[in-house]
């Protein structure tokens, strides 16, 4: 399974109440350790790619360090992180658009940025970015994110896409997981797209306490019904991390391990 990661992505230290920041740094070590997983050095994007996406002032001050980011800081650290954060994605999808198959892009803070501002932990819309850099080819993105993804239906809509269609399961009361689960294959079905981004979103465990819906179980069959769904249409898929707010850090890795996993299992 090929990784596109670089240590530029991850910023040491406890910068605010989200992890995500330093999560791929310490997913990459264990997935190292335990799973067969090749890493790739991904492209970092330029200013001009993120402006594709966003208001080229707001993306100039950000990487200036003289707007927020999504952490409410305006720390360099982070903003010199996010053209990797982004170019990751952007590089795992292009891969991916070329070779089939699946890949992963170990990133989280992408869906609640908005086309002009920042929210929720999200500075620069990676899904969106990607998106639009591989037009004229359709893209879908699935977000499992326990959050309604309001930051990539903004950039939709004031940007008039056409070439995107999108399904964030935050949208709609989380509360009926087998009813989703039987869903799923038919939501997949109408997303089309030449390429599937996948937010495989941890705060969807019952023990989050910013989302809480599914069980370990029932996130593994979702994990599974997308990868096989993509396995039997030679969709290409990326995948990447979202969410995960548990005290107990190592049960949010343990959650993307198991992505990882049903991943592995399907495109073994």
């Amino acid at each position: 399974m090929k990784v596109f990661y670089s240590p530029h992505q991850s910023v040491a230290g406890n910068i605010s109440y989200s992890p995500s920041a330093g999560k791929p740094e310490r997913l990459l070590a264990q997935w190292l350790e335990r799973y067969p997983v090749e890493v790739v050095p991904p492209r970092p994007v330029s200013e001009q790619e993120l402006c594709l996406a966003h208001d080229p002032a707001f993306v100039r001050g950000v990487l200036a360090g003289t707007k927020n980011n999504g952490f409410s800081n305006n720390c360099l650290k982070v903003a010199a992180s996010l053209p990797w954060t982004t170019g990751s994605l952007v590089s795992a999808a292009r891969y991916v658009l070329e070779h089939g198959g699946a890949v992963c892009s170990p990133t989280s803070g992408f869906h609640h940025a908005c086309y002009d501002y920042p929210q929720g932990f999200c500075t620069f819309n990676g899904l969106m970015v990607a998106a639009l850099l591989l037009q004229p080819r359709r893209v879908a993105i699935l977000d499992c994110d326990y959050h309604y993804g309001n930051g990539t239906d903004d950039i939709i809509r004031k940007l008039d896409v056409n070439s995107v269609s999108h399904y964030t399961t935050g949208a709609r009361k989380c509360q009926d997981p087998d009813l989703f689960l039987e869903e799923l294959p038919t939501i997949l079905g109408d997303l089309g797209g030449e390429l599937l981004i996948y937010q495989a979103g941890a705060d969807a465990h019952l023990w989050d306490p910013l989302g809480g819906w599914m069980t370990s179980v029932q996130m593994r069959r979702r994990d599974r019904i997308v990868f096989e769904h993509c396995k039997a249409r030679s969709l290409p898929v990326v995948w990447n991390l979202a969410g995960g707010y548990q005290e107990d850090f190592q049960a949010v890795l343990d959650l993307h391990h198991a992505t990882l996993e049903e991943c592995l299992s399907v495109f073994a």
